[in-house]
């Protein structure tokens, strides 16, 4: 079997468990990451059973899982990791990046200390994640996968930071092509995860054409598809699988 690194795994509602679940499904051995004092600062708050049933289930599936905890804020996390990872897993032929700080914060309050967790998080961790992946690489390759967001004002310092993600991965097409490995964004568009409230999730419910939000499931089976031998031709791409809500 292959093994895929899925980070931002810790909640069983959130968009790394869906990830999760369908590669397991589809036969990959999986390594999660969490950090639960993102959670706690987060609406939904804390759910420390949720790492442990999570594992169960895609165990249950027949997927072999290590799950880690990784604070991606620190700068040695993922040394730390992708040593734990080499330790208890081996090589990695799939990497999904699901990880993300996100505090909503505009031009004018955005403070410091904000900005910078936001690019350490998702920008700086991330490059370190695709060097890593590269490094460790067999001669077949890999296929890695980053999720992204359109969201700009008033959620300044996570739009930021994502956009900058976005050309690292766009870079890694270009400069890891010669490896073998595969590289694309995937924007999901709004997915509820916890984070919306009922007149939010009311109001872009009403601007998707189909009338209903994106689901966990729905972003998976895209992810899932570009870390398949079928889909490892598609690389370099800012994919926005939404449900047409960019359109």
């Amino acid at each position: 079997m292959s093994t895929a690194l899925v980070t931002g795994a810790g909640r069983l509602a959130g968009i790394g468990a869906g990830v999760a679940r369908r590669l397991a499904a589809d036969g990959w051995d999986l390594v999660l990451t969490y950090w639960q004092d993102y959670d706690a600062r987060m609406p939904w708050g804390i759910q420390p059973d949720d790492v442990g049933r999570l594992t169960a289930e895609l165990e249950a599936i027949g997927s072999t899982v290590v799950a880690l905890p990784a604070n991606f804020q620190d700068p040695g996390a993922v040394d730390r990791l992708m040593a734990d990872v080499a330790a208890q897993a081996g090589t990695l032929h799939g990497m999904v990046l699901s990880h993300a700080e996100s505090v909503d914060s505009g031009v004018l309050d955005t403070t410091l200390e904000s900005f910078e967790r936001h690019f350490a998080v998702n920008t700086r961790a991330s490059w370190q994640l695709v060097r890593a992946f590269a490094q460790q690489a067999a001669d077949d390759g890999g296929a890695i996968v980053a999720l992204t967001s359109d969201h700009t004002a008033f959620n300044l310092p996570y739009g930021a930071s994502k956009g900058a993600l976005d050309r690292i991965v766009t870079a890694a097409a270009r400069e890891l092509g010669p490896l073998g490995i595969s590289a694309n964004v995937l924007n999901p568009g709004p997915v509820d995860t916890g984070w919306m409230d009922g007149q939010i999730r009311e109001e872009l419910a009403r601007r998707q054409p189909g009338g209903r939000l994106g689901t966990p499931a729905d972003v998976a089976g895209t992810v899932a598809f570009l870390l398949s031998p079928a889909g490892r031709w598609v690389s370099g791409q800012l994919i926005k699988a939404d449900g047409g809500f960019s359109a």
